[in-house]
């Protein structure tokens, strides 16, 4: 059927493949992992058969969304893509805070639509057809139109990624969803958006260095502002949300010096930008659906996700707890993890866009070296605090739980094995991203430098094999020679030996001397009730930042669009005879409307 959608194709080429093994593995895992986390939820005899079937409708649509080439189609799979996690997000609907951030959701996805929408309309008008192949003929063809039509598209598929500041809708979906739902939709549906992207990157052709410094800068804005404000927070989810706004940043700046390096002309740059960029991608989607899950997991058994109240859980939950270590290792960029390979590609490709001439170019680039390495250091001193604080020292609230099921263990054994092993044999995963890197920079062979990359990744594998190897032989070792020897005493503790709960960092007090230092950036605050008295009765001491996107921008228009509807407040006015009345009007002046016209 031609009208109206033209002919629809349904297109799998290196980057949809690409999209597509991440959609269906991470989703196949969160399949498995949904059965142990959801039981409980059976035993409340609460019907979980709809949440089942907007799961699988999620999938399906996004692989849609990647392999579809037509723009009427593509905005049609994607409002399903939007209405299906919104009805996962709210899947505890009898939560007034969970059907808010549903509904926050909601909105936002819609106004980023309308973006999408209003730049597929100026690309049918100019072009004529609603096929992608002929957008691609008017956006190399007009650079000037290309950078609007660019900004739109980035504007709507930046909203869905979670780029800064089109993210506020991040920090109240993912603690509302339930964790294997906030495990995809931070896993593989935010980088729909990313994919969207690249795709009209894809059709462009030749980016435009408006477009090239407008990703780098709103990347290392979203790397740095993200990675801040997840320091602040003590929800744990809400800490992982802000995190996904962290990479998703990390991944921006790889395509943004991919674009620099393909205005340059310089193949080694487009290669370690798009390769940094893909791999992250697929490592952001392994570590951070790990993470999720792991949360998951500790909430399934302590039924709370403020780090605050937790403690101790390596006694009770080793497994979940080496997990999450692994997960937290490779989100903070720390060799032999995953993480560590992605970030380094990037690394490499900003210090090679230093020998490009250039005043402009090298101040981006050396600010840009500076911001990667500070989001890193911040990576590990949050994952560093919640790590510490939720499964080491004692139980702060008496909520010590028991292991996860194994329909929840195993997906989470799975991903931290390829952590490690992208980590270790980053040459072998090199093989998937390939196809992806070689399309969007336009090589029709694989250049010299490609070989290059993988020689120096291969050196870098024997490095950290040797590292691995010699870490696990003195371990061993230490086991082996000392472990007859061991004592286990408390240690003096200057006369005082009753240590309680209550004697151990908090999140706060771990992390509030670095938060001290940004709380300007953040809108950092301390309130506290002192203790009184020689003999005080409590003291309370409160942190909170609140993010600066809310509470200058959403918040102030909400309350403009609430005082403007305030005024509309006598239409409801409860009676019968007054609704039939505004129908009666509401005809007469349609009547009247078509009358004039004919």
């Amino acid at each position: 059927m031609n009208y109206p959608f033209d002919q629809i194709k349904l297109v799998i080429d290196p980057l949809s493949a690409f999209f597509i093994l991440l959609i269906s593995s991470i989703g196949f895992s969160g399949s498995i992992y949904s059965i142990g986390y959801l039981k409980p939820y059976l035993f409340q005899n609460r019907s979980i058969n709809m949440h089942l079937f907007f799961y699988s409708q999620l999938l399906v649509f996004m692989i849609l969304v990647v392999t579809v080439q037509n723009a009427l189609a593509f905005l049609i799979v994607w409002e399903i893509m939007s209405l299906s996690s919104f009805f996962l997000i709210i899947f505890e609907d009898e939560k007034k805070e969970i059907i808010r951030a549903g509904i926050n959701y909601l909105i936002q996805m819609h106004i980023g639509f309308l973006a999408l929408l209003m730049g597929f309309v100026l690309l049918w008008i100019k072009s004529g057809s609603l096929d992608f192949n002929s957008f691609m003929q008017v956006l190399q063809s007009q650079k000037s139109f290309s950078n609007i039509i660019f900004l739109l598209f980035f504007i709507g598929f930046g909203m869905k990624a979670g780029f800064m500041p089109l993210h506020t809708w991040l920090p109240h979906a993912h603690p509302a969803a339930p964790s294997p739902v906030s495990g995809i939709m931070s896993g593989v549906m935010i980088k729909v958006g990313i994919y969207g992207i690249l795709r009209m990157l894809y059709l462009t052709g030749q980016p435009s260095m408006f477009m090239s410094y407008l990703i780098l800068s709103v990347s290392l804005l979203s790397g740095l502002l993200g990675v801040m404000y997840a320091i602040a927070q003590h929800d744990l989810k809400r800490l992982l949300a802000y995190h996904s706004v962290e990479n998703i940043g990390i991944i921006g700046i790889g395509m943004g010096i991919g674009m620099l390096g393909m205005i340059y002309n310089n193949n080694v740059i487009i290669i370690l930008g798009f390769a940094g960029s893909i791999l992250h991608i697929l490592n952001h989607a392994l570590f951070k659906t790990l993470l999720f899950f792991g949360a998951g997991a500790v909430y399934n058994q302590t039924h709370t996700r403020n780090i605050e109240k937790l403690g101790g859980l390596i006694k009770s939950m080793p497994f979940t707890t080496a997990f999450f270590l692994i997960g937290s290792l490779s989100i903070s960029g720390l060799p032999p993890f995953n993480g560590f390979i992605s970030e380094l590609l990037i690394y490499m490709g900003m210090f090679k866009s230093l020998a490009i001439p250039g005043f402009f170019l090298v101040f981006c680039s050396i600010s840009s070296i500076a911001v990667l390495a500070f989001i890193g250091a911040m990576a590990v001193i949050c994952f560093t605090k919640v790590f510490s604080v939720v499964f080491l020292g004692q139980a702060r609230d008496n909520r010590e739980g028991s292991e996860a099921g194994a329909s929840m263990l195993i997906p989470m054994a799975v991903i931290s094995f390829f952590c490690l092993l992208i980590g270790i044999f980053p040459q072998f995963i090199f093989g998937v991203i390939k196809s992806p890197v070689l399309f969007l920079s336009k090589f029709n062979t694989v250049p010299v430098e490609f070989i290059s990359i993988l020689n120096s990744l291969s050196k870098i594998s024997s490095m950290l094999l040797l590292f691995s190897g010699i870490t696990l032989l003195l371990f061993l070792t230490r086991q082996l020679l000392f472990r007859s020897r061991i004592k286990k005493n408390k240690v003096w503790g200057c006369g005082y030996q009753a240590v309680n709960k209550r004697m151990q960092y908090t999140a706060s007090s771990f992390a509030r001397g670095f938060l001290v230092l940004i709380k300007s950036l953040i809108n950092y605050k301390i309130t506290s009730d002192s203790p009184d008295g020689l003999f005080p009765d409590k003291g309370k001491v409160e942190t909170h930042a609140e993010d600066i996107i809310e509470k200058y921008i959403i918040s102030p228009v909400i309350k403009g669009l609430n005082r403007f509807f305030a005024f509309f407040k006598w239409i409801q006015s409860g009676n019968t005879q007054d609704y039939i009345l505004y129908g009666l009007i509401f005809l007469i002046l349609i009547i009247t409307i078509i009358m004039g016209v004919r």
